[in-house]
């Protein structure tokens, strides 16, 4: 198969819906790219289903690197597009351009996903024009939960003129693509009609072009929350449980290690 690109994602814009998936490690994202995801996404949400945090506040630039580094590794075709997190890109536009390059450069993406809206324009006019492809995210943006928290962004009619003008700045700006987060249904269907670019929505309906869910979320992996917009496709915590717990049985009966297991 051909390596996704910005150019193939955004030209999926208005076809068939395709889903997209955060992975955080060689091991997740090499199943994910088997099972033929175009586009994969190193979320600093790894904060939080990786590192235990409340938030993803706590990730860092080389925390960034380290696992966009492992997920490259475990990908042929998919494209991989790299979260710049906080306070990575929001100082100065010559930091964000740096940091946006090393998540290229160091970590192999192919591109980078920064929130925010209309007052990220210039900034990611920036970063494109050096050559460094950029994902939007609007609404629901986890990295100012210290203002917003964790509600669904868009219900009232100022909230959703000023995300309708955010979608079409990004644009404008050069996102090759957006996310659209935590959005009532109805406004998110719009946002998306009235773009040349694909919307990726997570808990914004099913009029989006395409659709994103944590791996860890979808396969049952982490128990600490489950957001309403999450589907969970297989139960593998509770699995995993239970095939510890059949682990210690065995040894401590010594089923295990059988002779199949053991050297002669």
């Amino acid at each position: 198969m051909t390596k996704w690109t910005p150019a193939r994602i955004r030209a999926l814009k208005g076809k068939d819906p395709f889903a997209t998936v955060t992975v955080f490690d060689y091991t997740s994202a090499r199943f994910a790219d088997q099972a033929d995801f175009p586009y994969l996404l190193v979320g600093d949400s790894l904060g939080m289903t990786v590192l235990g945090h409340s938030s993803t506040l706590p990730v860092t630039m080389d925390i960034m690197v380290h696992h966009t580094s492992a997920v490259m590794r475990g990908v042929k075709n998919a494209i991989v597009v790299a979260d710049l997190p906080f306070m990575s890109y929001q100082v100065t536009h010559d930091l964000a351009l740096q940091n946006a390059g090393r998540l290229l450069q160091e970590a192999g993406a192919d591109a980078v996903k920064l929130e925010g809206g209309a007052e990220r324009g210039q900034l990611i006019s920036r970063i494109v024009q050096n050559g460094i492809p950029v994902t939007g995210h609007i609404g629901l943006t986890p990295q100012s939960v210290k203002t917003m928290g964790y509600q669904v962004q868009g219900k009232s009619s100022k909230q959703a003129e000023r995300l309708k003008a955010d979608a079409l700045a990004l644009q404008d700006a050069g996102v090759f693509s957006l996310v659209i987060e935590a959005c009532p249904t109805d406004l998110a269907a719009e946002i998306t009609a009235s773009l040349e670019i694909p919307t990726i929505g997570i808990g914004a309906g099913p009029h989006c072009d395409a659709q994103i869910l944590v791996y860890h979320d979808l396969l049952g992996l982490f128990p600490d929350m489950k957001p309403k917009f999450v589907k969970q496709y297989a139960q593998l915590g509770e699995q995993t449980t239970q095939a510890l717990k059949a682990y210690q049985e065995d040894v401590k009966t010594r089923r295990f290690p059988a002779a199949e297991n053991s050297y002669t």
